[in-house]
C-alpha cells in the first residue's frame, strides 16, 4: 500500500479498482459540527449598519431561473440585508421567501474561508492555497498522464454566471484537456432544450413574460409555479383578472391549481398520453391553424397519424382524467385566439421527457399561436442561469453558442476563438448521471466539481456514494461544503453570487448583470481566478489572460457570434441601460429579441417549424404487485435545489424543517398509516422512512417527497437511473415503491435536525 505522508491523505492501493477507500475521514456528526448545516438567522435588530448602508448595490436573486432584481445593502464590506428593486421590469420589488433571505448567507458561520484538505480519522483542515493548487494539478497530471485524459472529469453548476459557465467550458477542454464534462443542468432543463431544438432549431422560451399577462388561455404543465417560482404566478393571476383561462396539468393539486379553471390530476408518466389526445381531438374538431401548418411547419401528417387512436376512452384509462376534462381541455386551448403553453420538470423529468416536451409544442403548432404578440410557448428555468448556462459552456455536447461540439464548422469556429488546432479540442464527452456510472465502473479516476451537489441531486444515489469513494483524487470548489464535498480530498472556497461581476440569462432569455457588492471573506476567492489559476498550472495561461468578467465575456460574445445563441450585440453598457438585453442580439445595434418567430422563420436548416411524432410509452418503472404505489418527487417554496444554501438560513428551515410523505387518505387508509405515523419507502435503490402527511390533494395511487434533503432522509436514494434517451436526464418524476408503516409517531418536526442530514 502507497500512502502519502504529506497531508494525511487517503491510503491509495496499487490496484485502485480494488480501492476501499474510507466512506469519509470521520463522522458526519464531526463533520457538521465543524462545517454544517447550521442554522442562521438575521440578528435581533438586524445586523451592524442596516439602517445605515455604505451603498445599496442592484443585482439578481441567486436562485430560481426568474432572477429578480434585488439591492443588497452592503456595511464594511458586508452584505446586511436588502431592499426591493422597484424599477426592474420582471419583478417590480417583488420577491419570494429565498429572495428575501438570501443576503444570509453572506455573513454566515459555514462559510469555507480558505482551502480545506480530507485527514483520515480527523476530518478537514485548512491549507494555504499553494498546497491546496500544487496537490491539485499534481494529481490531474498524475492520473491523467496513468489513465489518459479522460480520465479526470468535471461536474459543473448553472448557478454559475454566464461568465463561469464560459469558463468551465473552455477550462475543462482547453487546460484540463477532458472530453468529460457536464453540469446539473442535466437535471433540469436539456429535455425542454432538446425538444426545442427538434422543434425550432433554438432552444430559449418564445416570449417575454409581458406576453403572458394577455393570453387569454394558459397552460401550465407539470409546473408548481407558485411554490417553485413565485414572483412569476404574479403574471398568471394578471392574466386571470384580465379573463384568462387556466389549465393545470399535475398529479397534485398546487397551489396554482386549486384556483385554474380546469384541473387535469395526470398520472405520473402517462403526461404524452394526454397531449396526444389533445392533439387527436384539435384533428378531430378542426381546431387547426391550416394556414400555418401548410406555409411554416413540416411533419405534420406524420405526428397526427403517431396519435390518430388515441381515443378520449383510451386516454382516460392510461392517464387517470376524466374523458371530459380531456375534451374540454382541447376544447378550450383550440378555440381561443391567444395561449401560453407553460411547462417544467413535471413533465420533463422522465425517460420519455424531449417526448413529453415535443407532445406540448406539437398543441402550439397545430394551433399557430407562436410568433404573435400574447401567444407564446416555453419551459420555465429551474435554476438561476439555467438558460445561459446551457448555451456557453458546460454541456458535455455543446460548445458556446448552442453550438454543437459534433460539428466541425462549429468547432473550428470555436478553435479559432481559443487559439487552439481544432483535433485538440475534445469531443463529446459523457452527461452528468453517465459520468459518475463511469466514476462507478473504474473507468474515470479523478473529479473536479464546482457548485454541484450530486450525492443529493443525482437519482439512486447511493451508487454515487459508492463512486465517490472509488475515486483517486477528488477535488470541489465551492462556498459551504456541501454534503458531495464531504468526500472530496480538497476543497477550493469560492465565491458566493454577489462576490463576483458577471451576467445571468433569466428564464425569459433577459441577460442581465450581476454586480459584485462584497469581495469574499477571508482566504477565500472567486471562482474566476481560481480557474485562472489551475489553467496557468497545468500549462495554458495564456488562454485564461483575462483581466476581469467584462473581458471574458467579451470572449464569450465572439464565441457565440452566429450561433443560435447569439450574445454578439450584447454589452455590460447595454444590459445596464435596459434593464437586460433579450438574446438572440446579433449586432451592437441591434435592441434585442423579446418576441422570437415574429418573422416565421425558424432556426431549422428548411426554415420551417418542425412537428414531431411523440407516441406514448409507460415509463421506465411501472408498478406491479410487489411495488404497487407510483413515487414522485419535486421541491418545496422555502427550499433550493439540493439544499446547499437554503438549509442554512433558519427562516426557511423552519416552516418546513423536514421532507414530509405525502398521502392521499384513502391510500393511507389502505396502508393503515395514520398522519405524521412513520412510514419506510422502499424501492429497488433503498428505503428511506419519512413522517406521513397525509392531503387531499394529491392522487391516490401516487406519493411525494421533495428532494433537497440529504442522507438517510434523501428521497433520490429511492429514485430511478433510467435516463431520455436524448437527453439524458434521469426519471425523477416516477418509479414504483413500497410502503412499511411502522406505526411508530415521529418526533415533533420542531424538534426536526432534518436540515443537517447528519
Amino acid at each position: 500500500m502507497m500512502f502519502d505522508m504529506q497531508a494525511g491523505l487517503r491510503p491509495r492501493l496499487q490496484n485502485p479498482i480494488q480501492n476501499d477507500m474510507a466512506k469519509l475521514p470521520t463522522s458526519v456528526d464531526k463533520i457538521v459540527a465543524q462545517y454544517g448545516p447550521h442554522k442562521a438567522y438575521t440578528p435581533v435588530g438586524g445586523f451592524h449598519g442596516h439602517a445605515d448602508p455604505d451603498k445599496l448595490v442592484k443585482t439578481h436573486c441567486c436562485f430560481c431561473g426568474m432572477q429578480c432584481g434585488i439591492q443588497l445593502k452592503v456595511k464594511e464590506n458586508t452584505v446586511v440585508g436588502f431592499e426591493p428593486w422597484m424599477d426592474f421590469p420582471f419583478n417590480e420589488g417583488r420577491m419570494c421567501p429565498k429572495g428575501v433571505a438570501r443576503y444570509l448567507q453572506n455573513n454566515h458561520p459555514d462559510r469555507l474561508l480558505s482551502p480545506i484538505e480530507r485527514v483520515e480519522g480527523e476530518g478537514f483542515r485548512p491549507v494555504d492555497w499553494e498546497t491546496a493548487m500544487s496537490r491539485t494539478v499534481s494529481e490531474i497530471k498524475r492520473i491523467q498522464s496513468t489513465y489518459g485524459n479522460n480520465a479526470f472529469g468535471m461536474l459543473s453548476g448553472v448557478s454559475l454566471s454566464n461568465e463561469l459557465s464560459y469558463m468551465v467550458g473552455k477550462f475543462a477542454r482547453v487546460a484540463l484537456k477532458t472530453a468529460n464534462l457536464d453540469y446539473n443542468g442535466r437535471l433540469c432543463m436539456v429535455s425542454a432544450g432538446a425538444g426545442n431544438k427538434k422543434a425550432f432549431g433554438l432552444d430559449r422560451i418564445s416570449n417575454s413574460w409581458a406576453d403572458l399577462k394577455h393570453a387569454k388561455v394558459i397552460m401550465i404543465c407539470g409546473s408548481n409555479v407558485s411554490e417553485t417560482f413565485p414572483t412569476l404566478i404574479h403574471y398568471i393571476w394578471e392574466a386571470r383578472d384580465n379573463g384568462a383561462k387556466i389549465i393545470v396539468v399535475d398529479p397534485r393539486i398546487t397551489p396554482v391549481a386549486r384556483t385554474a379553471d380546469l384541473y387535469l390530476p395526470v398520472r405520473p408518466g402517462t403526461d404524452s398520453a394526454l397531449f396526444g389526445a389533445m392533439l387527436q381531438q384539435l384533428v378531430e374538431n378542426d381546431w387547426l391553424d391550416h394556414d400555418f401548418i401548410d406555409n411554416y411547419t413540416s411533419d405534420f401528417q406524420e405526428t397526427i397519424d403517431a396519435v390518430k387512436d388515441y381515443s378520449l376512452e383510451w386516454a382516460e384509462e392510461v392517464t387517470g382524467i376524466p374523458a371530459e376534462s380531456i375534451k374540454k381541455a382541447a376544447e378550450l386551448w383550440g378555440k381561443t385566439d391567444t395561449s401560453f403553453l407553460l411547462h417544467a420538470r413535471g413533465i420533463e423529468h422522465h425517460s420519455k421527457g424531449v417526448d413529453n416536451v415535443l407532445g406540448c409544442i406539437n398543441l402550439v403548432l397545430a394551433t399557430g399561436r407562436i410568433g404573435k404578440p400574447y401567444c407564446g410557448y416555453g419551459t420555465i428555468t429551474g435554476q438561476g442561469n439555467g438558460q445561459g448556462g446551457r448555451e456557453h459552456g458546460h454541456k458535455c455536447d455543446q460548445l458556446p453558442g448552442n453550438r454543437d461540439i459534433t460539428n466541425p464548422e462549429h468547432r473550428k469556429y470555436i478553435a479559432d476563438v481559443w487559439g487552439i488546432d481544432e483535433k485538440d479540442l475534445p469531443g463529446k464527452g459523457l452527461t452528468a448521471y453517465e459520468l459518475v456510472e463511469a466514476i462507478h465502473r473504474g473507468e474515470i479516476k479523478g473529479l473536479i466539481s464546482i457548485c454541484f451537489n450530486p450525492i443529493v441531486s443525482l437519482p439512486n444515489n447511493n451508487m454515487v456514494r459508492e463512486a465517490l469513494e472509488k475515486l483517486e483524487f477528488y477535488v470541489a470548489i465551492d462556498f459551504f461544503l456541501n454534503d458531495t464535498a464531504r468526500h472530496a480530498d480538497i476543497v477550493l472556497a469560492g465565491a458566493l453570487h454577489e462576490e463576483e461581476e458577471g451576467t445571468g440569462t433569466t428564464a425569459e432569455g433577459r441577460v442581465v448583470k450581476i454586480n459584485a457588492a462584497v469581495t469574499p471573506p477571508g482566504d477565500a476567492r472567486t471562482d474566476a481566478s481560481i480557474l485562472k489559476e489551475l489553467a496557468a498550472r497545468l500549462g495554458a495561461g495564456d488562454k485564461f489572460a483575462f483581466e476581469n468578467s467584462e473581458a471574458i465575456f467579451n470572449e464569450l460574445r465572439v464565441a457565440s457570434k452566429g450561433g443560435t445563441a447569439d450574445y454578439y450585440g450584447i454589452t455590460y453598457e447595454k444590459i445596464v441601460n435596459n434593464y437586460g438585453v433579450f438574446w438572440p442580439c446579433p449586432a451592437l445595434d441591434h435592441p434585442g429579441t423579446p418576441r422570437l418567430w415574429e418573422d416565421r422563420k425558424f432556426a431549422t436548416p428548411d426554415g420551417k417549424a418542425h412537428f414531431n411524432p411523440a407516441p406514448y410509452r409507460e415509463p421506465g418503472e411501472p408498478t406491479d404487485k410487489e411495488y404497487p404505489v407510483i413515487l414522485t418527487t419535486g421541491r418545496v417554496v422555502s427550499q433550493y435545489l439540493s439544499g446547499t444554501q437554503t438549509r442554512r438560513i433558519g427562516r426557511l428551515i423552519d416552516p418546513y424543517p423536514e421532507p414530509l410523505l405525502e398521502i392521499h387518505p384513502s391510500l393511507a387508509q389502505q396502508f393503515g398509516i395514520k398522519e405524521r405515523e412513520l412510514v419506510k419507502v422502499v424501492t429497488r435503490r433503498g428505503e428511506a422512512t419519512f413522517p406521513a402527511q397525509i392531503v387531499t390533494t394529491i392522487r391516490k395511487d401516487t406519493v411525494f417527497l421533495p428532494y433537497h434533503w440529504a442522507g438517510p432522509i434523501s428521497a433520490n436514494q429511492l429514485t430511478i437511473g433510467n435516463l431520455d434517451p436524448v437527453s439524458k436526464i434521469p426519471e425523477f418524476k416516477v418509479c414504483a415503491c413500497k410502503l412499511i408503516p411502522l406505526g411508530v409517531p415521529a418526533p415533533p418536526s420542531s424538534e426536526s435536525k432534518a436540515y443537517q442530514s447528519a
